[in-house]
């Protein structure tokens, strides 16, 4: 008779559910990059700002315009952090890899506190839940962002909050000012919910909450109206706009709910609305839903996955208070609801970015992408390139690269285009209107794919 292989030790089980995730996000994010279909031109703008921390110099990105500092349009200096690693292997697969390890370590630490507070198989349910959220999957699959940093450190705040270890909440909290502008006022709201907690059983914490507090208010009005100004070439906020102009915050409300479910119902089944650790959603919902923008209404993209932690934490939290709820249908609601808030996960990942990773066309190149590459291989290094969203990053690396229509005076030696949808019918043409005083011809076409370069 074999002997029974030994059950590995709970201790293990966030870190064993971390590993498994790193590799799933890892090969979403890595996998669109090399078939050349990422989404945005955003990871080419930070690989920009890290390649300059790198190299020991200002961080600008000049697909926001040539000579844009970075801190100008996002106060972000914690991307500072990926110069190292970036400096040793400098592609846009290092910030790819950095945000999948460090949405996996939100998931360990979500999933360790889980199993801390509610036992073993309900604490790695609610981590797979976590971990399969639709806030984070989404943000894997839209390349890389700032806030990759903001969520582990949120979820290790809150931590330390359902431990009661206030001192260390706010300093996990603390960092969260040098990831993005905004950040600040979550700060804020870890603060105050460290205040609202330990005002009865450690009254000493509490002015050192309110204090933090404060700081992290007062951080974000500085950061919104003299640091970014400072650095930003206009002297101002680019993205007030988006707030005082445009639909007001009635407008699109159907959306707006339809968010709100999305974020409370698969996620906790309603029953992180009992914890007033949810209050740390609320400065992200509120500058969203505010802004006259529709884009960050809804539920794409990367604007949800900082309120992954706070519900599922703020889930585990209502768990542990229903248990002695006089209600015992309450009860009976909240024993199953670990179990039901991982199978929602895994049903709605059927239709989320992991699930790709079941299709073969997923690890394949594509028809011509090979091509592709090998044609922008030829742009020569420290060349200056003109290019739209696919050739991006595959340059940024060892190129200077403006957006297309971007260049503000500056004449490209290089434009390389992705028109595998025909959009541009002669590309020469579309070339003389951007440059009018430069003559450009086609030096090579892969599929759609084509690189010009500048000859007068």
């Amino acid at each position: 008779m074999s002997t029974p292989r030994p059950v590995p030790p709970a201790k293990y089980d966030p870190y064993l559910l971390a590993a498994v995730l790193f590799l799933a996000y890892a090969l979403v994010s890595v996998l669109r990059w090399f078939r050349m279909q990422n989404r945005s031109w955003d990871l080419g703008i930070f690989e920009q700002a890290v390649r300059a921390y790198a190299q020991l110099q200002a961080p600008i990105a000049d697909l926001k315009g040539p000579g844009a500092h970075i801190l100008g349009d996002h106060f972000s200096p914690v991307t500072a952090l990926l110069a190292p690693f970036y400096r040793v292997f400098p592609s846009p697969v290092t910030l790819l890899l950095a945000q999948a390890a460090l949405f996996a370590l939100s998931a360990a630490v979500v999933t360790r506190v889980a199993a801390r507070l509610l036992g073993r198989a309900r604490g790695l349910a609610i981590g797979v839940a976590y971990g399969l959220s639709w806030g984070l999957q989404r943000a894997v699959d839209f390349d890389f962002h700032e806030i990759a940093f903001a969520v582990p450190l949120i979820a290790l705040s809150l931590e330390a909050v359902l431990r009661e270890r206030w001192r260390a909440a706010l300093w996990w909290a603390l960092p969260l000012v040098f990831v993005k502008e905004d950040l600040g006022l979550t700060c804020s709201a870890l603060a105050l919910v460290v205040a609202l907690r330990a005002r009865k059983s450690q009254p000493r914490v509490l002015p050192y909450a309110l204090g933090l507090a404060a700081f992290g208010a007062l951080a974000a009005l500085l950061t919104f109206t003299v640091l970014i100004p400072a650095f930003n070439t206009a002297g101002g906020y680019d993205y007030w706009a988006k707030v005082s102009e445009g639909p007001t915050p009635l407008d699109g409300l159907d959306t707006k709910l339809r968010t709100l479910g999305w974020l409370l119902i698969p996620t906790s089944g309603l029953l992180a609305l009992r914890s007033p650790l949810l209050i740390v959603a609320l400065p992200t919902l509120g500058w969203r839903f505010v802004s006259g923008d529709s884009h960050y209404w809804g539920t794409d993209w990367h604007y949800s996955a900082v309120l992954m932690p706070v519900v599922a934490l703020a889930l585990v939290d209502a768990l542990r208070l229903t248990r002695g709820s006089a209600r015992p249908w309450l009860r009976r609601y909240a024993a199953q609801l670990p179990t039901a808030v991982a199978a929602a996960a895994l049903a709605l990942t059927t239709a989320l970015p992991l699930a790709t990773l079941t299709e073969a066309a997923t690890y394949r190149e594509g028809p011509h992408v090979a091509d592709a590459k090998k044609l922008f291989d030829r742009i020569p290094d420290g060349a200056t390139v003109e290019a739209n969203i696919a050739p991006i990053s595959r340059l940024t690396s060892r190129c200077r690269v403006f957006w297309l229509g971007g260049t503000e005076g500056v004449t490209p030696e290089y434009i390389a285009l992705d028109n595998t949808r025909g959009r541009y019918e002669d590309p020469l043409r579309t070339a003389r209107e951007l440059h009018p005083d430069a003559t450009y011809e086609v030096t090579g076409l892969a599929g759609g794919y084509l690189v010009l370069k500048r000859t007068l």
